[in-house]
């Protein structure tokens, strides 16, 4: 199964996300039914990811974007829990600060692109300056009207260098936040994310709304698409993040470089010492 095309917004897309059914979850009755296959695209995942680390010749970049308690964090774990640390890193993206806010938006996102190897996530990324930005009406909308194309110039110069780019749109409804809200401050382990503008930010639901239709709309391309994502259901959001990076791996056709040395030199050498320890 492949569920790019699914979940793809393709370039030119009009996206409606009071149409989109945030708990659609395909052809899976249940979590359990699902987990067989969630394990199956992590061994996939892990299996590529060793390839492109000893590779070397591409990079992959994953941006993930969504309300709060869409599942960003959740899904970090998921997609690290598969990959081998030494080539995979998170990168996280709060308010600016005033050394980034002298330079242009672009500037403190730059260094923490992947190299080539490595497996980058963005939780939150260069798209919060086309939202919270916009949203909250930081600048004005001379300035952030303008971001969409030089976000799109600045992914394509990635991708010309060998970056892959999978930017994820964690979409939840209202009520599912509401509910992942008291799960937070019922369990403990979960209260250190509660913060002050957490129910406050819901009166800028709609406003959030039309910022990511056009982030979707605007910055979906043929060399960097956007995936929206269903995700009132955790384990369907971690199915299809991790059947589309396994899938978009695998199309890479990535190879084990070729060894350096004389393997079979080598070999001789290893048979050798062996008898003389005999």
């Amino acid at each position: 199964m492949d569920l790019r095309r699914k979940l793809i917004v393709k370039p030119g897309t009009n996206v409606r996300l009071k149409d989109v059914d945030a708990s659609y979850h395909a052809h899976y009755k249940s979590e359990h039914e699902a987990n067989k296959d969630i394990a199956e695209h992590q061994l996939r995942v892990a299996e590529h990811q060793q390839k492109l680390y000893a590779e070397k010749k591409h990079a992959l970049l994953i941006v993930l974007q969504g309300i709060d308690a869409a599942g960003k964090d959740g899904t970090c774990w998921h997609v690290m829990a598969s990959m081998n640390p030494q080539g995979t890193s998170v990168q996280g993206f709060k308010q600016p600060t005033e050394e980034e806010k002298l330079h242009d938006f672009l500037w403190r996102v730059h260094p923490h692109t992947p190299g080539r190897g490595q497996v980058r996530v963005f939780n939150r990324s260069h798209y919060e300056d086309v939202l919270v930005t916009r949203v909250h009406d930081l600048v004005p909308k001379k300035i952030w009207s303008k971001r969409y194309d030089l976000i799109n110039s600045f992914e394509k110069m990635l991708v010309a260098n060998n970056v892959t780019i999978l930017k994820f749109f964690l979409y939840i409804t209202p009520e599912e936040q509401l509910e992942r809200f008291r799960q937070r401050l019922d369990d403990p382990s979960k209260q250190w994310k509660i913060s002050d503008s957490d129910y406050k930010e819901r009166e800028y639901w709609d406003k959030y709304t039309d910022a990511y239709q056009d982030m979707m709309e605007k910055c979906s391309t043929k060399h960097a698409p956007w995936y929206l994502i269903p995700s009132n259901n955790k384990w369907f959001r971690n199915l299809a993040v991790s059947n589309i990076i396994w899938k978009t791996l695998e199309d890479m056709d990535l190879k084990f470089p070729k060894p350096t040395v004389d393997i079979e030199q080598i070999r001789k050498e290893y048979h050798t010492a062996k008898k003389e320890d005999i």
